[in-house]
């Protein structure tokens, strides 16, 4: 058994990151073994690895937030999963592993047949896309949303949940190569960011008024989808890609009454009953399931490449996303 785990953080997360091997323990009542399938390598991986991350756990730990496996072993006083089963590994576990003991009831059982490299991803941007949708402001079949960073991974499930709902997207990217990958997406206008975005915007849409703004760069891009939309509207922010703070002007705050507040999912983990999150990955997780959702992989690695992987991940030139499959 193997697992990649850091003892220290550091600006190169490649460097801070190697693989060990490890016994696991003997099984309590109430646990399995699962070996896992895939695992993917987020951007907040790599920012953790960094220390950049708002949330860091204590070191020396294992990497990987999210993931999928199957149980290999069930001991005593197991209900409801069996040998063979898929399963959504517990969130921010350790998920960079080839073997991983977990209680049972932290478990969500997936359906079979399901590609595993999808659903290893269904824990983090999926649910981050669903909820920028849903709890932000109550949109309508219809309705127009704005987002900048279209492409990612988010963007991508942002694009293709709002196609599922009857919304329409205006999808900001900032190189034209982008444009397809958005419209295969489901995205219905793709612009590149630029000054006059929202002129841009509005001749694309006839004028509608946008009432949200889904921001994952900050900086001036803030600004720019502030001007798009309609007084009294709504810019949610989750990253900053630009790394620099969201700009907004008085023009846009003060004189059309536009919104600024933020979106981290850790946050909603947090504060969201148990049988909710299980109900929103339930949800998900069918869709994924059905083909309904998909995401671009760049690329897989095994989990002795991890180093090469990580440095993968944290390229700015990768186009999709970057998985382990520990077990090969």
């Amino acid at each position: 058994m193997k697992r990649a785990q850091y003892a220290e953080r550091g600006p190169v997360p490649q460097d801070v990151i190697s693989v060990i091997e490890f016994t696991a323990p003997p099984l309590g009542a109430g646990q399995v073994l699962i070996e896992v399938l895939a695992a993917p390598i987020n951007p907040s991986d790599v920012l953790t690895l960094t220390g950049q991350y708002g949330q860091l756990p204590p070191l020396p730990a294992v990497g990987g937030n999210e993931g999928v496996g199957r149980v290999v072993e069930v001991a005593s006083g197991v209900h409801g999963l069996r040998v063979g089963q898929m399963v959504l590994l517990p969130v921010g576990s350790g998920t960079w592993t080839t073997h991983q003991v977990a209680a049972a009831k932290s478990l969500l059982p997936l359906p079979d047949g399901a590609d595993p490299k999808q659903l290893s991803m269904l824990a983090v941007n999926p649910p981050t896309a669903r909820l920028l949708l849903s709890d932000i402001v109550d949109l309508q079949p219809g309705d127009w949303v704005l987002q900048n960073a279209a492409n990612s991974a988010v963007g991508g499930y942002v694009a293709q949940l709002a196609r599922l709902r009857g919304l329409r997207t205006v999808n900001v990217v900032r190189r034209a190569a982008a444009r397809a990958q958005v419209l295969e997406a489901g995205g219905n206008v793709v612009l590149i960011d630029g000054d006059d975005l929202a002129q841009r915007a509005r001749e694309a849409t006839d004028g509608a008024a946008i009432a949200l703004g889904i921001d994952a760069v900050g900086g001036m891009a803030t600004e720019r989808l502030a001007q798009c939309l309609h007084p009294g509207g709504t810019i949610v922010n989750y990253g900053a890609m630009a790394g620099e703070a969201c700009t907004i002007s008085p023009a846009s705050l003060v004189f059309r009454g536009i919104r600024l507040r933020g979106f981290w999912l850790a946050h909603w983990f947090k504060t969201t009953p148990a049988e909710q999150r299980i109900a929103l990955f339930a949800e998900l997780a069918g869709e994924i399931a059905s083909g309904a959702l998909t995401a671009r992989i760049a690329a897989t690695y095994a989990i002795d490449d991890i180093k090469q992987a990580v440095a993968a991940a944290a390229s700015g030139t990768r186009d999709g996303k970057i998985l382990l499959l520990p077990n090969g």
